[in-house]
């Protein structure tokens, strides 16, 4: 029998110069889809496919991260005695109870190969999810679940890919696989950011893993590689001539909020599926629309 997936790690420490200056004094993980912080979107993935143990490591600038996820004595206080209710509930409900959170500091920016070396001590040899938050994926099952159930039936490490167009595998890791049944395929050999006439496919990786405890013995050993970064593709790709590492094409919509277009395209999705909003703002998305489609009016003559 497989064991239980328990724990996840969130890589929060880099520095989102993507989205500069709003992410020059606060987290891109604490930038808002709607109403809810990216990280708050991933915590919640993770929660619902049963994993009670969030590890996040973190780098100088993310205190907002823990004070999110902490107790806000002086906010309930206040919501309380002003009679929010519904408000007071949705803050002191942000995670369920037995669910715990730990921050680990990385001190230096060596890749995300190093941030989840970052994890051994508490992760040890269980098998654990790495989760990406400005990887945002609306899907009816979250996709962390969907994953978990591959990996109880599977076994091994399971890592979402989806097919990217050919010009984008620079952006990914890319890897070759052996089909196995729709949507799942056992990899054989993985590339990080790729060439587009050197990748091997165009299945990419994205923000969503489950890993064997045994990556650490490889990231321990990884040196330096794309970007002069420790990288988790190039330990995984090594790992996998040892233990089978599958790909798992999931179901679901991918949004990249770790660029501003995709940031964009998710706050507007999202805001389009609130139950509070969804109306109003599509009544508004219309009427912007046809404006920009209306004839300009006539020139008056002298």
């Amino acid at each position: 029998m497989n064991k239980t997936v328990t724990k996840a790690v969130f890589p929060v420490a880099g520095l989102g110069t993507r989205f500069l200056p709003a992410t020059k004094a606060s987290p891109k993980e604490m930038l808002p889809v709607v109403d809810k912080p990216l990280i708050q979107y991933a915590a919640e993935e993770a929660v619902a496919a049963g994993i009670t143990d969030l590890i996040f490591i973190t780098g100088r600038g993310k205190r907002a991260i823990e004070d999110h996820f902490d107790k806000a004595y002086e906010l309930e206080a206040e919501l309380q005695a002003h009679g929010k209710n519904k408000l007071l509930k949705e803050v002191r409900s942000l995670l369920p109870e037995g669910v715990s959170c730990t921050y680990i500091r990385q001190a230096e920016a060596l890749g995300l190969g190093h941030a989840v070396l970052c994890a051994r001590r508490l992760v040890g040899d269980e098998p654990f999810a790495v989760i990406l938050a400005d990887d945002l994926i609306d899907a009816q099952v979250p996709v962390m679940k969907q994953m978990v159930q591959v990996h109880a039936k599977n076994g091994g490490s399971v890592i979402a890919v989806q097919n990217v167009a050919r010009e984008d595998t620079a952006s990914y890791g890319i890897v070759s696989s052996d089909a196995i049944s729709t949507g799942l395929s056992r990899i054989t050999s993985m590339v990080e950011k790729p060439k587009p006439e050197e990748a091997p496919s165009t299945l990419g990786v994205v923000g969503r893993y489950i890993l064997s405890g045994r990556i650490f013995h490889y990231l321990e050993n990884q040196r330096a590689g794309a970007g002069r970064e420790i990288q988790l593709t190039d330990a995984i790709a090594r790992m996998l001539r040892e233990e089978p590492v599958f790909a798992y094409e999931f179901q679901g919509r991918r949004y990249d909020c770790g660029s501003k277009l995709g940031y964009l395209q998710a706050t507007v999705n999202y805001a389009l599926k609130h139950p509070d909003l969804a109306a109003p703002f599509r009544e508004f998305i219309d009427g912007t629309v046809a404006g920009l489609h209306a004839p300009a009016p006539a020139a008056k003559r002298a």
